[in-house]
């Protein structure tokens, strides 16, 4: 009779094991799903349009990604005679590239071709969803490929600029184009999972980060090397000229996240400049003309490194 009821209680334990198990699991791809698996379209509201910048010329392109999605982009430019090609990699959470019309603009004025084009999942791009951090790196790669080897741009020299979601992918992907000659990361993480556990921290607290070992795995089934490899690797990949731009008050991605981290492993390193903000957050130094000292900073890099 104790036997038997013993057995019993194992068999409870168990079950209680495969239950937890299962509600850990989840919760986990449930609170992933819920960041990533929508699309972003552009608030009508808010979104600019091509014809109030003065000047500003594009040209549309479509290239495919990793499953065969149509990505569309625009190569951007205004007039003057453009020197270097700067492929923009955009944010999460509101649609794609519009809302960097301003700082395109920007550049395009100062001489640069911009092709910027929305990611998987967002505006103009094909996709139900982004379906996860590692797909702007992944759109990344095949973006600067499309350039390099489409036949449809000038032989110039390549930087990059991303900001948030972007900030990670034009770091990271360094790792697949050691070629390019120069990056300004703004705001990013230094890891897919390092985005999420900011953004869920937020949702739920410090409880996601019991929640991340099944979130890994998950994007190591799905993506590959693509959800292993981080900014640091990337940057150690390259020769390329770095800028980092990051606000110590940002709540979207902490500093910590990235700007910290690279300072810690590249202070002393002369191909890399930071620049730390206060007072900025997330989003408020993409505002051209109020911050047009920092917007003079970055062009200033671009020439310095992309034309020796």
């Amino acid at each position: 009779m104790a036997k038997k009821k013993s057995f019993k209680a194992l068999i409870a334990i168990l079950i209680s094991i495969v239950v937890l198990a299962a509600l850990w699991i989840g919760i986990s791809l449930g609170l992933y799903t819920m960041y990533f698996g929508r699309r972003f379209e552009t608030n009508t509201a808010f979104m600019n349009h091509v014809e109030a910048f003065e000047g500003l010329e594009r040209t549309r392109y479509e290239f495919a990604s990793d499953k065969g999605q149509t990505i569309v982009g625009y190569l951007y430019s205004s007039g003057t005679e453009q020197k270097a090609i700067i492929v923009l990699a955009h944010g999460y959470g509101a649609g794609g590239h519009n809302s960097y019309l301003p700082t395109i603009y920007y550049f395009a004025q100062n001489g640069f071709f911009v092709f910027a084009y929305d990611a998987t999942g967002n505006d103009e791009s094909d996709g139900k969803a982004i379906g996860g951090v590692p797909q702007g790196v992944i759109d990344l790669d095949y973006a600067i490929s499309f350039v390099e080897e489409s036949g449809n741009f000038p032989d110039l020299p390549i930087g990059l600029f991303g900001h948030s979601w972007g900030g990670y992918s034009v770091s990271n992907v360094l790792t697949y184009h050691p070629e390019v000659e120069a990056v300004i990361e703004c705001s990013g993480p230094n890891s897919s999972s390092d985005l999420v556990e900011g953004g869920g921290t937020k949702i739920i607290g410090p409880v996601v980060k019991g929640l991340m070992p099944v979130i890994k795995v998950y994007e190591r089934a799905k993506y590959g090397d693509y959800a292993t490899n981080n900014a640091l690797i990337g940057f150690a990949s390259t020769d390329a000229e770095i800028m980092v731009v990051h606000s110590s008050d940002d709540n979207i991605v902490p500093i910590e996240y990235g700007y910290d981290i690279y300072y810690d492993a590249f202070k002393d390193d002369p191909r890399f400049t930071f620049i730390r903000l206060d007072g900025k957050g997330h989003n408020l130094f993409l505002n051209v003309d109020n911050n047009r000292e920092l917007y003079e900073s970055f062009v200033a890099f671009y020439d310095e490194n992309l034309f020796e």
